[in-house]
């Protein structure tokens, strides 16, 4: 496919995704909720600062599962499944060359710290999604880190326009502690939700629980609303 055609299929697909799960993303909470529990000034998006149960630091503190996989950008690979019309597996290069989105969001750890201000650049999940085009009965994806992690994920949720496949913090490639070569990013959920070194986006018809989901947390983990474990 030239990539004149990949682009302007990726363009044609994402504004159809968003006309489809448009009504669903204003009833999420970040888009919803009229008093969001936090504190601090409004935000650049006229949130509070920090939600409720926060602090702010400016380190960036390293959590994971007790194993940080070494993957070059050479060996990675994402693969992209399940509910779609186009599956497909993207090299690096491939990756590399689909269209590329800088945002900047904050990061709120359920272990109660956020970092303020985060410079990313990366693929939108809206994007992918656009690539490999979901079934109509697609609701939710699972995602895969190359550490074994497992998160998952609302469709209205995932769509959303800052959630990013990142490479890239602060103009420097993302640092291996952290995710690199890939991870994804969730700003408005807790950052659980993004799984670091990130190797498959499974799309599913069904929720289907995650590594953290199924060890008590919750299942939207929604930072607004204080929302970190199941009930």
């Amino acid at each position: 496919m030239e990539d004149s055609e990949k682009l302007n299929r990726i363009v044609e697909a994402r504004m159809r995704l968003k006309a489809r799960f448009e009504e669903k993303m204003k009833g999420t909470p970040s888009m919803s909720d009229q008093v969001p529990r936090g504190s601090g000034k409004p935000n650049r998006h006229g949130m509070p600062t920090i939600p409720i149960g926060q602090t702010v630091t400016t380190k960036w503190p390293v959590l994971d599962l007790g194993y940080q996989p070494n993957i070059t950008t050479d060996r990675w690979r994402l693969k992209i499944d399940g509910a779609v019309e186009h599956p497909l597996v993207l090299t690096w290069d491939e990756f590399m060359a689909l269209p590329q989105t800088q945002d900047i969001s904050d990061f709120h750890c359920v272990t109660t710290w956020s970092k303020l201000n985060m410079r990313w650049r990366g693929v939108s999940l809206l994007d992918l999604a656009g690539l490999v085009q979901p079934k109509a009965h697609a609701t939710h994806i699972l995602c895969y880190g190359y550490d074994t992690y497992t998160t998952n994920l609302s469709l209205e949720e995932a769509l959303k326009p800052d959630v990013l496949l990142a490479h890239t913090f602060e103009d420097k490639p993302l640092p291996k502690e952290h995710g690199g070569p890939c991870r994804m990013i969730t700003p408005q959920l807790y950052a659980w939700k993004g799984a670091k070194w990130i190797k498959r986006i499974e799309f599913l018809t069904h929720d289907q629980p995650g590594f953290w989901e199924e060890r008590g947390y919750s299942n939207t983990a929604y930072p607004w609303r204080n929302d970190r474990y199941s009930s």
